[in-house]
Formats: C-alpha cells, sequence, structure tokens
C-alpha cells in the first residue's frame, strides 16, 4: 500500500508516525481545553469534541466524544469502528471538500498532553514470546528445560492489575518488596534491586464475550494495539513466583504508549506466526496471518547523559498472536470486556541484540551491559529513563505508535519504619 497523502502536510512526510494510513487515537488537553479524544495526523491532532459537536463528525444518535476515553467508540462495534475511519480519511484526504471545516480543529501535538486512551477494564499479561521464554528457563533450569511442558500448547498468562496501568510519561517509582539471597535463610523488606523493563505490545479487546470464542471472532473483536513496557522486579518475583507465578513483582506499573494504531490501520502489515514443531489443538489453530510485521527498539538514558539503543526486535517475534491469546482466555467461560488489555509478553529475538529484556540482555546481571556513554548495566538505576518505539514500515510511510516512555525515581522511604 502507497502512502495516502493528506492536505495536512507534516502528515505526508515518510518520517512522522501518523500519516493519512494510522489515524491512531488518542486523548490530549491543552491549556484551553480538557481533557478530550483526538485522532493523530502528521504534527497535528483532530479535537473530535469539537467535531462531533459542530457536526462533522456524526456517527450515532448520541455522542460519542464527549468523555476522555475511547471506550464509547469501542462499544459501538466494528461497523461504526470501519465508518469512522472511513468518514476521517474523507476529511483528511488531499483535496477533501471540507477541508475548511477541519482545518479550525486542528491542535498541534506540541501544544498537548497527553492522557490514558482508554478505561482499561482488566489487564492480562502472557509469557508467549519463545525467544525470551527459552532465554529465561535456560537461566534458571538450564537448556535442556527451558520452556516449561504447556508452554508450546497454550498462551501462559497471568491477571494483572488494571489500576497500575498508566500512559506514557509517567514517572515509576522504585518499588518495596521482600527479597530473599541465598546466602540468607530468611527475606529482608527491601527496595527492589534488580527493576527491570519489558518490551510488550498490548492488544485492546474493544467487544465483550461471555463465553468461549473462536480465534477468528477474537481476532475481530480486537480494536487495536498499543506499545506497552511491564516494569518487573526481578528479586521480588524470584522470592514470590512460586508456586503462583508474578504478584507484586509486576503490580508497580505498566506503561502504555498514549496512541492507539487501529488494528485496520495494521491490516497491511499482517504476517504469519512462526512454524510449530508441536501441533496446538485445533481451537487454538491459525486460521490465516494474525501477527504483523512492527519494527521495535528500547533506549535506555541515564540522568544527564544521551540514550544508547538497546534492544531492536519485531513483533513478528512472538509465538502466539493476540488473537490466540484472547481466544484462550475465553475458552474457560471468562468474559471478556470492552477495554480489556492484553500485554503480548516480552518481545525477544533470537539474537542477543534483540532481547527484550534487562535480564536477558543481560543475562540475569552477569554481563553487565555497557551503554554509548560508557556507563554499564545490569537492571535499571535511579533516574535512568527508558523509552519504547515502533512502527510498521509501508512505502516511502510508516504507521507508527508514537512512543512509550517512564523515569525511575528512587524507593520511597521504608513505608513501615517505626
Amino acid at each position: 500500500m502507497p502512502l495516502q497523502r493528506s492536505w495536512v502536510a507534516s502528515a505526508n512526510s515518510a518520517d512522522t508516525d501518523f500519516p493519512l494510513n494510522n489515524l491512531p487515537y488518542g486523548v490530549f488537553s491543552t491549556p484551553n481545553h480538557e481533557a478530550r479524544c483526538g485522532v493523530a495526523i502528521g504534527d497535528m491532532i483532530l479535537d473530535m469534541a469539537a467535531a462531533e459537536e459542530q457536526g462533522v463528525i456524526d456517527l450515532t444518535d448520541e455522542p460519542l466524544f464527549d468523555i476522555p476515553f475511547w471506550n464509547e467508540l469501542m462499544e459501538q462495534g466494528p461497523a461504526v469502528w470501519t465508518a469512522l475511519r472511513n468518514r476521517l480519511t474523507t476529511l483528511l484526504a488531499d483535496g477533501a471538500a471540507d477541508r475548511a471545516l477541519v482545518e479550525p480543529l486542528l491542535v498541534p501535538v506540541s501544544d498537548a498532553t497527553l492522557h490514558m486512551p482508554l478505561v482499561v477494564s482488566e489487564f492480562t499479561d502472557f509469557y508467549a514470546g519463545r525467544h525470551h521464554a527459552t532465554n529465561v528457563g535456560t537461566m534458571f533450569r538450564g537448556a535442556e528445560n527451558a520452556l516449561p511442558p504447556n508452554w508450546l500448547h497454550i498462551p501462559i498468562g497471568y491477571n494483572g492489575r488494571a489500576s497500575s496501568v498508566v500512559v506514557s510519561g509517567t514517572d515509576i517509582r522504585r518499588p518495596w518488596g521482600q527479597l530473599k539471597s541465598p546466602d540468607h535463610d530468611s527475606p529482608a523488606f527491601l527496595p527492589c534491586r534488580r527493576f527491570d523493563m519489558e518490551l510488550e505490545m498490548g492488544a485492546i479487546v474493544g467487544m465483550s464475550s461471555d463465553g468461549p470464542i473462536s480465534v477468528d471472532e477474537a481476532d475481530a473483536a480486537i480494536f487495536g494495539y498499543v506499545l506497552l513496557n511491564d516494569w518487573s522486579a526481578r528479586d521480588i518475583q524470584a522470592w514470590e513466583y512460586q508456586p503462583l507465578g508474578p504478584f507484586q513483582a509486576k503490580a508497580t506499573a505498566t506503561s502504555i504508549s498514549p496512541w492507539i494504531v487501529t488494528k485496520a490501520a495494521l491490516e497491511p502489515f499482517r504476517t504469519s506466526t512462526p512454524d510449530r514443531e508441536v501441533a496446538i489443538l485445533d481451537h487454538l489453530k491459525d486460521t490465516g496471518p494474525m501477527l504483523y510485521d512492527i519494527a521495535l527498539d528500547v533506549s535506555l538514558t541515564p540522568d544527564g547523559k544521551p540514550a544508547t539503543t538497546i534492544t531492536r526486535t519485531n513483533y513478528s517475534e512472538m509465538y502466539y498472536s493476540a488473537a490466540q491469546q484472547l481466544a484462550h482466555h475465553s475458552t474457560s467461560g471468562c468474559p471478556m470486556n470492552v477495554g480489556d488489555l492484553l500485554g503480548s509478553g516480552t518481545i525477544s529475538g533470537a539474537t542477543k541484540p534483540e532481547r527484550g529484556s534487562l535480564l536477558e540482555l543481560s543475562w540475569g546481571g552477569k554481563e553487565p551491559l555497557t551503554l554509548d556513554c560508557g556507563s554499564t548495566r545490569t537492571f535499571l538505576e535511579d533516574g535512568d529513563t527508558l523509552t519504547l518505539a515502533g512502527a510498521a514500515h509501508g512505502d516511502g510511510f510508516r504507521v507508527g505508535f508514537g512512543t512509550c516512555t517512564g523515569t525511575i525515581l528512587p524507593a520511597l522511604p521504608e513505608p513501615y519504619a517505626r
């Protein structure tokens, strides 16, 4: 697919994340306006609340954009999703008849503050990248037993905390927790010493379900995707995870990018999951290409020093697609809600520069990572800023996600001190 040209000049640049081909959904505020829904186009944002008030956008009998989140649109279903995308494309395309009506509704991105783009109903995080699972399993169980016996048959996941999902730009406070050193018989309550990031994609459920759904139904129910960083306290996790898995180690925060890139925008970039050495059961089998070719990278910026790109990989490395994860989630009859967020699991490639966590990049702390400024890291230090970025690349354009950032703040004073 070629670049779709817009009368918004900045949207025609090969360097923008937000050409007419994209049209991602977010929530923004300005000094003059409270938080409201907006659509990114080049270096501008179309004010959807104003567009609806003035009749430029008129999709349903009731307003959809008088609230600062996109859940109301999601609840309308795929026919309305498509109608909105078609209307936006018509309004913003080069030569649009209604340009004079739309142009006053554009706000420079530079004047805006971005907010959470949705109300997250529930959050589930998966462990569905084979290279990541193999690396972690090798570190802790040896290469012969790297993958659990169930891993090649189902996408493993756990229910997380929707309350801890935050938008890009939110500072992340280093957590306290129980840490257990192999040199001591008892744990101690201390600030996390092995704080980590996890490079993931987040799939947003746009249609509710009550009972099992097929992979195709799950694919149709996904509204869009965001970048996702599932911050992880590795030392807290090592002590608490047996036998039930992650809990407080993952409850500090999960950061997402502020722009939801719709599934429709990603359609030209579909690709297939990797070949399977073990056949999965029929209800989870691929029915077509259900992953996406999205290039991803992570940079680490120490306080006051230049950034270093520490990871480059691709979403196509996942072993299970978001549709398979959602279908599996529903198999027990678990109801799925509009606004549910599914974390893909850490995305790592086959080589060291493609690893999606510091746990892997430093091989559990044994191989420190050297940054461009000369500093080294095994895990994150106070003042470090992590930036996730990603885009699918077309012919002369990119469908991007913007960035997902977070800066580590020092742990608070001992919370239970007497």
